[in-house]
């Protein structure tokens, strides 16, 4: 069994984002999805500094656990 506190501070020095922050804006079918900016946790495990390379006028913004895959969804 692992430790909390150690996983969140091996996250967070880390410099591989947790997260990653996209505009979503609804589309007929299904949202588009564009990066927009990317998360790390705080090294105490309570909270996020969010990178963000624009900001959205409309839309939302989702973040997601970032992931190996391509960022398109």
């Amino acid at each position: 069994m692992t430790n909390n506190s150690q996983d969140n501070t091996a996250a967070a020095a880390s410099k591989t984002p947790s997260h990653i922050a996209y505009q979503v804006r609804d589309g007929k079918d299904k949202g588009f999805f564009t990066r927009i900016g990317a998360v790390w946790p705080h090294a105490d495990g309570n909270g996020f500094n969010v990178l963000l390379d624009c900001v959205p006028l409309d839309g939302r913004i989702t973040l997601r656990i970032a992931s190996d895959k391509k960022d398109a969804q």
